[in-house]
């Protein structure tokens, strides 16, 4: 059975609940195995033991989180020249923008030679205000939707041998 590797990171709830939606989605084909895993959790050894993966993260200060980049610290040379041609896909919790956080995990994807197979998935909560930003996050229907779409399209790819 392939095996898709959600690695995720969260502050205040929302790239966890979109990382949630995802997984739940993909599992629900039932053709894959799901590994769910907190960033700081996540290892080199479990990169290798999949056949594809979702990286999510929320974006802080214009960037990954440390949590996150310290996963791709310490798996990247233990799997790289080891994983080159897998599908992946990013999402990423934004309070205004996200597009650096989504370049920055592309860039490391790249350098694995990984194959992005979808476009990156930006959640906005126009979070402005150090209260808003600090506040547990809630993620609207219609974005875990498309959350859950993307989890399931990867776990369709990689059981039917797309990916």
């Amino acid at each position: 059975m392939k095996v898709l590797l959600i690695v995720h990171h969260s502050r205040t709830g929302g790239a966890r609940q979109m990382a949630e939606a995802a997984a739940a989605s993909a599992r629900d084909t039932g053709d894959v195995e799901v590994r769910f895993l907190e960033a700081p959790s996540a290892t080199a050894a479990d990169v290798l033991e999949a056949n594809g993966y979702l990286f999510v993260c929320p974006e802080n200060l214009a960037a990954i989180t440390g949590e996150m980049k310290a996963f791709f610290d310490q798996a990247y040379y233990q799997v790289l020249g080891k994983i080159e041609g897998r599908p992946y896909a990013l999402m990423v919790c934004a309070g205004s923008d996200g597009e650096n956080a989504v370049r920055q995990m592309a860039r490391i994807a790249t350098g694995w030679r990984l194959r992005p197979v979808a476009d990156p998935i930006i959640v906005c909560t126009h979070a402005q205000t150090p209260e808003a930003i600090l506040a547990e996050k809630q993620i609207g229907a219609a974005d875990l939707a498309r959350c859950g779409e993307l989890g399931a399209a990867l776990a369709a790819g990689l059981a039917m041998g797309i990916y």
